[in-house]
């Protein structure tokens, strides 16, 4: 056992004096404010607000129906019978030309149920054990009408299907086994199995509601598709698709094209993306099993530009990256502006991200399962995480966005590149060339940890910020990289400490203190190569355990912060077999600084400190051992 007892300039530690620069985040569809996001200490973080009181209908809920006031149709093969002037029947085609509510059962073996009512007409359709096959469009066709509820009756098994071609009967684009030119609501306590061998499962041009019922989609391309909206209250969804499972888009109006989802049982199996609005999405509960793109096993393979080596000099990192250029959208959870989690239970296998939007990401609860091919969360504006568990077995990025702030939760995270990253990095993931870059700081850009606990383990930088670095609370627990080319901490502009419990380990080549803007007491010291299992444990003068970690992989700098640090006092760090003494006196060591001439990016490099801190000109003493009630354990 090796030990040092070192003081003033033989430490890289420091006690940070000034007041903490909070920062705050408009997570609203707008852009984030440059001013707010760095210099006003006092803004809270808002989150992204939905009004959700209308997105349901009594009439949308309500699965009975008046048998004696409804009209029966028999479906009878080719053909079928029904009892009213409001129906038609001629070639296969069962047309309704009025409002009411109509009970369909039987079996059409190559026909279609046309809705061609009034503009103000409500149609309900009752599915009471029918099966329609249509070899050349649409088994159910909404032509006009002003609502249509499709409602599967109790126990009842019903199968909808096209045969594989869609042929035009008129100047609409037929393309989905039910497509409504109307406002669409599925919902009863049956079943009903969708069989598109082409085009989409169920596809409305207006909003698509579901609010019960069983459904089994088999689809070439969407399962299902609403232009203006897709909103599901409840149900279970079992959905394979060669495009999107649910899908919400409106190209005349970015306003619509969202998809809102109260409650549900989701299984979806999707070539393309799992769940993608076009507009927003939000959950408020539910049960998400999804695989994307072939899961994140199938995902590109991605390249690294730029690798920082000793002495902060750029290398060039060789990687396998794929020739061809795959436009297909392979993402769990998508939404083109904002993504809003209120919460439910995902499990998300996908080739691109997992959760990602291209405006601002909120996540107030929820329980994550991810494995990512790219980032497992992603936003292009702000981050927000104000609870829930979320774990990241997989990912290339972790967490990214142009700022991130963490408020709470439960977050654990594996990284093949950065953990955490603000305002993108070497690969510009996501941000279209307008993050920031490896060399430069992006003034928007920030990450903020203010509660919660979070554990990150990456392969790049532990946390990676272009702007600034905030943590005002938590606990924050980094596994950095142990090679000298990235950071367990990582930042551009200034990192600031005012409360709260961080550990990171990383290699030491590049490693970052916290800056002299801080109020609370911070340490970064380098050490000889650790190892994972190493117990990382800091104690006060009498022995008494402040803080502890076990390293989960080989490290030679440790980053460490905690309320108790005070100016003056002295502290042990024991890291596996060797034991460091620290003094805590007035020095401010540079922060931003590599330690042992590693430098920081763009910066000066580390002084003649950080080389006898190194083992130049180092104070050895004689092994100590940590006293027998002290242990690391990952909390």
């Amino acid at each position: 056992m090796k030990m040092k007892s070192v003081a003033g300039l033989f430490l890289a530690a420091v006690f940070l004096l000034t007041g903490c620069g909070n920062t705050a985040q408009q997570a609203s569809s707008s852009s984030t404010s440059t001013e707010s996001a760095i210099t006003n200490s006092e803004t809270e973080v808002q989150t992204v607000v939905v009004d959700t009181a209308n997105m349901f209908t009594d009439r949308d809920m309500e699965i009975g129906y008046e048998e004696e006031t409804s009209v029966l149709v028999t479906l009878t093969g080719t053909s079928a019978t029904a009892d009213s002037d409001a129906v038609q029947i001629s070639n296969g085609k069962v047309i309704i030309a009025q409002a009411g509510t109509y009970i369909l059962s039987g079996t059409l073996t190559d026909g279609m149920i046309v809705v061609n009512a009034g503009d103000t007409d409500k149609v309900q359709l009752v599915l009471n054990g029918v099966t329609i096959t249509n070899s050349t469009s649409a088994a159910i066709y909404v032509l006009s009408a002003d609502k249509v509820f499709v409602t599967t009756t109790a126990d009842s098994v019903n199968t909808l299907s096209n045969g594989g071609e869609y042929v035009a009967i008129d100047d609409n684009n037929i393309d989905a086994v039910i497509f409504s030119k109307a406002d669409l609501t599925l919902n009863g306590s049956g079943n009903l199995t969708i069989l598109a061998a082409a085009g989409h499962g169920i596809v409305s041009k207006d909003d698509l509601v579901f609010t019960s019922g069983t459904y089994d989609i088999t689809a070439a391309n969407h399962g299902i598709s609403g232009k203006d909206s897709v909103r599901i209250a409840n149900g279970t969804y079992t959905i394979a698709a060669g495009k999107d499972g649910i899908h919400a888009e409106n190209t005349d109006d970015t306003s619509l094209g969202f998809v809102y989802i109260k409650n549900g049982d989701f299984t979806i199996t999707a070539q393309g993306d799992g769940i993608s609005a076009g507009a927003y999405l939000q959950t408020e509960d539910g049960n998400y099993d999804i695989q994307s793109g072939g899961g994140s096993a199938n995902a590109k393979v991605k390249t690294d530009a730029q690798n920082f080596g000793p002495g902060g000099m750029a290398q060039t990192q060789q990687t396998t990256q794929e020739t061809t250029q795959d436009t297909t959208s392979t993402k769990g959870l998508k939404a083109g502006s904002d993504l809003i989690v209120n919460g439910g239970t995902f499990a998300i296998d996908s080739a691109d991200d997992s959760v990602h939007t291209n405006g601002n990401l909120v996540v107030n609860a929820g329980v994550f399962e991810i494995s990512s091919g790219d980032d497992g969360m992603h936003a292009d504006s702000a981050l927000t995480i104000t609870g829930g568990n979320i774990t990241i077995a997989k990912s290339y990025e972790g967490i990214e966005g142009l700022t991130i702030d963490i408020a709470g939760g439960e977050i654990s995270l594996i990284a093949s590149d950065d953990g955490l990253n603000a305002a993108g990095g070497a690969d510009s993931s996501g941000f279209a060339g307008r993050g920031g870059d490896t060399f430069g700081q992006t003034v928007q850009a920030y990450i903020k940890i203010a509660g919660g606990t979070l554990h990150v383990n990456a392969s790049g930088d532990g946390i990676d910020s272009n702007g600034n670095l905030y943590i005002t609370g938590g606990e924050t627990y980094v596994s950095g990289p142990s090679d000298s080319g990235n950071a367990a901490l990582d930042y551009d502009g200034e990192a600031s400490i005012s409360g709260g419990t961080v550990i990171a380990l990383g290699g030491s080549g590049m490693a970052q203190n916290f800056s002299t803007s801080s109020t609370q007491g911070a340490m970064l010291v380098n050490v000889n190569m650790g190892s994972a299992g190493d117990s990382i444990i800091l104690c006060d003068s009498s022995g008494n355990q402040l803080i502890s970690w076990q390293a989960e992989k080989s490290y030679s700098s440790v980053v460490i912060s905690c309320p108790q640090i005070a100016q003056g006092s002295t502290y042990t760090l024991y890291t596996g077999d060797t034991t460091t003494e620290i003094t805590m006196n007035s020095l401010i060591y540079g922060s931003g600084q590599g330690m042992g001439g590693g430098g920081m990016r763009g910066g000066a490099p580390g002084g003649e400190a950080n080389k006898q801190w190194n083992g130049t000109g180092g104070m050895k003493g004689q092994p100590q051992t940590p006293p027998d009630n002290l242990n690391g354990t990952n909390q």
